[in-house]
């Protein structure tokens, strides 16, 4: 049974997002507002919650997940980036953006796509979203908030326990964030290709 925390939007308690991180250590899937809208999470480093998230969200490996990081530091540990790329993250970051990037060794294989080694790496500009990272001290696993068959995200937290009560364990629920998805760009060329309009502005990119 999921259970549903009301967090405060701006000022996020610090007591709920450390029982948010014990839980995530301990195997949970959470649902967290992000600037664009819910996702759902879990830790790097079980694959059991990882292919919990993969069945709810009916996707298979080849759909790019979303490591979600607080700066730009934990950006440079988990895929390679070189100066072209730095720049145009630190232009448009935190935001709500996915940057497909190629993988680094630090990332477990089964995390990146099967061919290609990469991933989505965003940081996102949610105050419950940084703080609930901050607290965790890595980065969060995430996929956006969508269920097979509908066409937009799940916004409110009692909707979320309504539909993943027997699925999920952590609803974090800050109110309404939004049912635009984010911008997904792939840096992984020689410039920057769209992948997904969203709520991320493009001019940024040339695109």
């Amino acid at each position: 049974m999921a259970r549903v925390v009301n967090i405060h939007p701006e000022n996020p308690q610090t007591r709920l997002l450390a029982q948010a991180v014990e839980f995530i250590r301990q195997g949970a899937i959470v649902a967290l507002p992000t600037d664009s809208c819910y996702a759902l999470g879990c830790h790097l480093g079980d694959k059991e919650a990882l292919d919990r998230i993969r069945a709810i969200r009916q996707i298979d490996d080849r759909h790019h997940l979303t490591l979600m990081v607080r700066d730009l530091s934990q950006i440079a540990t988990y895929a390679r980036v070189d100066n072209a790329q730095y720049r145009m993250l630190k232009a448009a970051t935190p935001g709500s953006y996915v940057f497909i990037l190629e993988g680094s060794k630090e990332l477990p294989r089964r995390v990146m796509h099967p061919k290609r080694k990469t991933i989505g790496l965003r940081i996102p500009d949610h105050p419950v979203a940084l703080a609930l990272l901050e607290e965790l001290g890595e980065p969060l696993l995430t996929c956006t908030l969508q269920l097979p068959g509908d066409e937009a995200p799940l916004t409110e937290g009692w909707e979320i326990q309504d539909r993943l009560d027997d699925h999920i364990e952590w609803i974090l629920d800050a109110g309404y964030c939004g049912t635009e998805p984010t911008t997904v760009i792939d840096l992984t060329g020689p410039s920057p290709e769209l992948v997904r309009a969203g709520r991320g502005p493009l001019e940024p990119f040339g695109l």
